[in-house]
């Protein structure tokens, strides 16, 4: 049995009869500002907690990410950059992975232990789940999608990144998505979707809707969704039901926008 059926067997699904999806309506939401914020705190609240170093960071961040015409750039500024605390105890900076030409662009959270040794996003046993997943529809990172994280070194004990490591990341990761401009983006995990999105709503809310991302580096806004993260899915199997529900909405809007032949 190849992988992609034992992801199906594990989900649930006893037959696999067709290529299409069920139709779904696609939620469109243009709410978002030009500058999305994390809002695991309020504004405020984050003015009055950030300090003039981490406030530094940022601004430095701020200019490099600016300054970057290129992928090959924008990476080698990051690995010149040291204003983010979890450099200093990490292996690897882990920059991206996957097809720079690709149209569909998938975001998490951070890099995990087999990650910080290998320094490739999602390639411990999470990612092999998520390429899994993703196979299943369609989707290889090596064809039609690249990947990366919300920041791009392994937070201690694989703890969720800080808020001031996300906005100290934030710039990098703004210039990371214009410069490969993806028709969609697919936030994995709810740090993905909070830090981008701005939303206070959780991850089971968030997902199987449809947003508008937009930052200061980008000529359109683009659309973006959100899905479980596979190490919920690990330590919460029976959630995989629900995320293969999530995937066939994906699927479908690929299809219905030529994003993907079925």
């Amino acid at each position: 049995m190849n992988n992609t059926l034992k992801w199906l067997s594990a989900i649930g699904v006893e037959y696999y009869c067709s290529e299409h999806p069920p139709k779904l309506k696609v939620c469109n939401n243009t709410e978002l500002t030009e500058k999305p914020q994390v809002k695991l705190m309020s504004t405020k609240e984050t003015a009055f907690n950030m300090n003039d170093k981490v406030y530094d960071n940022i601004t430095l961040a701020r200019s490099l990410a600016d300054k970057a015409n290129n992928i090959e750039e924008l990476k080698e500024s990051l690995l010149n950059f040291n204003g983010c605390e979890l450099k200093k105890f990490a292996t690897n900076t882990v920059f991206g992975d996957g097809n720079l030409e690709a149209k569909i662009m998938l975001i998490g959270e951070a890099p995990g232990s087999t990650e910080d040794l290998k320094g490739i996003p999602f390639c411990g046993e999470s990612g092999n789940l998520l390429d899994n997943m993703l196979h299943a529809i369609g989707i290889l990172r090596k064809n039609n999608a690249y990947i990366t994280n919300t920041v791009f070194w392994r937070p201690p004990a694989n703890r969720q990144p800080t808020l001031e490591e996300v906005d100290i990341c934030r710039p990098f990761v703004e210039k990371h998505i214009a410069l490969i401009n993806p028709k969609l983006i697919i936030l994995v995990g709810s740090t993905a979707a909070t830090s981008l999105l701005g939303k206070n709503s959780g991850i089971t809310k968030i997902r199987q809707e449809y947003y508008f991302y937009t930052n200061k580096y980008l000529s359109a806004p683009i659309q973006t969704t959100a899905i479980f993260h596979p190490a919920y899915l690990l330590r919460q199997p029976m959630q995989k039901r629900t995320s293969w529900y999530d995937l066939l909405k994906i699927k479908e809007y690929l299809v219905n926008t030529g994003l993907l032949v079925s």
